[in-house]
């Protein structure tokens, strides 16, 4: 399972940018796709999540700002994030909790991380 993740960048406090992610891995069904982000120094934290059902879950300090969506095979996922503020410059990992058909367990997988800066 690879995921690859893109999007991030550098822009001004106020602006908008879209992270997206997409996983690969023939027969690999994905649960859970998931945006971390984390800073120097400190552990990764969760942004924002969508179940294969579509339900989503967010961190109180991006609700109302951001977006997380997928697309309909659950191969990709994007995290719209609007507003932006100088405290959500930090890398951002994407992440999907799924499994193959053989295998018994979910497991997690995480992808490269894209800098997101914005700057005051």
């Amino acid at each position: 399972v690879q995921l690859q993740a893109c999007g991030g960048g550098v822009v001004q406090a106020g602006g908008s940018l879209r992270l997206s992610c997409a996983v690969s891995g023939s027969g690999f069904g994905t649960n859970v796709m998931g945006w971390y982000r984390q800073t120097p120094g400190k552990q990764r934290d969760l942004v924002a999540s969508i179940t294969d059902d579509g339900s989503t879950t967010y961190v109180d300090s991006v609700k109302g700002r951001s977006t997380i969506s997928r697309d309909n095979a659950g191969n990709r996922w994007y995290l719209q994030m609007n507003n932006l503020k100088p405290e959500d410059t930090a890398v951002y990992y994407c992440n999907v909790v799924g499994r193959f058909p053989q295998q018994r367990i979910r497991n997690s997988y995480w992808g490269q991380g894209t800098q997101v800066t914005v700057s005051s």
